[in-house]
This record gives C-alpha cells, sequence and structure tokens, in this order.
C-alpha cells in the first residue's frame, strides 16, 4: 500500500511539474508579440522589490491625509509580504525555469514564491480594503504583474499561485491592524470593515 501511494505522489508531483513547463512555455510564447513583451517587462521592472506597491501606499497616503496611517499600513503590510516571499524563496531554492529564455533580467536566481506576485497580491488586497475609487485600479494591475512573470519566463505558473496566496494571506493577516481595533480606518473612520 505505502508503494502505491508513493507511486501515487510521484506520478502527481511529475504531472504538475510537466503542466507547469508546458503551462510558462505558452504564456512565454506570447513574448514574441513586442508590444506584450514590452508591457510585461515594464511591469517586470516596476515590480522589482514592491516598488510600484510601496510607491501606491506612499501616495496614497500623502493624497488620502485622513486616512494616511491605514495606507502607511498598507504599505507596511506589502513590504512585510514581499519579505516573507524572500524568506520562503531562498528556504525552498527552487532554480527559475531554464526551458525558456527570460525576457528580463532577475535579482535573484530562486523562483518559488514569485516575489512580484506576493506584494502584487498583498498590495492589492491590503489598499483594496480601504474601498477608494483610486485602488479600484490595483487589483486588475496586480494580476497584469503576476501574468507578466510568466510571459517574460521567469517564473512556473505554481510560483505565481504560491506568491498570489503568500500576499493574500499577509494581507489578511494584518487587516485588522491597518484598519485599526475597531475595523475602521487607522485615522479617519472612512474605511470599509475588513
Amino acid at each position: 500500500m505505502d508503494d502505491l501511494r508513493s507511486a501515487l505522489r510521484s506520478a502527481l508531483r511529475s504531472g504538475l511539474r510537466d503542466w507547469d513547463r508546458r503551462a510558462v512555455a505558452a504564456l512565454h510564447a506570447r513574448g514574441a508579440n513586442p508590444t506584450l513583451a514590452a508591457a510585461a517587462r515594464a511591469l517586470s521592472r516596476a515590480g522589482e522589490h514592491g516598488a510600484l506597491w510601496l510607491t501606491a501606499g506612499l501616495l496614497g497616503a500623502a493624497v488620502d491625509r485622513p486616512r494616511r496611517s491605514a495606507w502607511l499600513r498598507g504599505a507596511a503590510l506589502t513590504a512585510g509580504a514581499h519579505l516573507a516571499g524572500m524568506a520562503v524563496k531562498r528556504a525552498v531554492r527552487r532554480p527559475r525555469p531554464g526551458h525558456v529564455e527570460p525576457l528580463v533580467r532577475t535579482a535573484g536566481r530562486y523562483s518559488f514564491p514569485s516575489a512580484h506576485a506576493t506584494s502584487a497580491t498583498a498590495a492589492a488586497v491590503s489598499y483594496g480594503a480601504l474601498g477608494t475609487l483610486g485602488v479600484c485600479t490595483v487589483p486588475p494591475l496586480a494580476a497584469a504583474m503576476c501574468l507578466s512573470r510568466l510571459v517574460v519566463g521567469v517564473h512556473y505558473v505554481t510560483d505565481v499561485a504560491a506568491g498570489a496566496a503568500l500576499g493574500a494571506l499577509t494581507a489578511r493577516a494584518g487587516a485588522r491592524w491597518m484598519h485599526g481595533p475597531d475595523g475602521r480606518a487607522a485615522d479617519g473612520g472612512r474605511g470599509r470593515r475588513g
């Protein structure tokens, strides 16, 4: 019975690895379109080390003064998610896809989880919880960021999915802190209950 379980687990892992390789190859092939490749490269560069999302949080804090603290806490959650992703990446040490030619340079050589997906999803959840009109563009931009990492060929689908899950969990875990103990925005009272 143990041999059968082991064989099934091995087959599932092998099947998932094969699917992951095929999926990234198919998405990377979309990078042959120069417009799509340029957009994917730009998103990848903007998301390096969570820069786009941290900038968005700081801008939100500057513009939305009544909820400045909530924006800054959302930025801190985004940075924390990014750091958590980097820690997991260093522990797992999964190599980046080697069967496709990357369209961008990477800051590191490991791929699991995608730190871009982690910080993008953390920002989408954190800033989205503020419920302001300006943040309605964050979730689609975060999704595009996640997809860009596949198009440029530096992550597997499972890397991106794991990064997105880690980012969402980190942001949700800090939601109460971001909004204050009574569930309202930390300093304006205008935030949505979360």
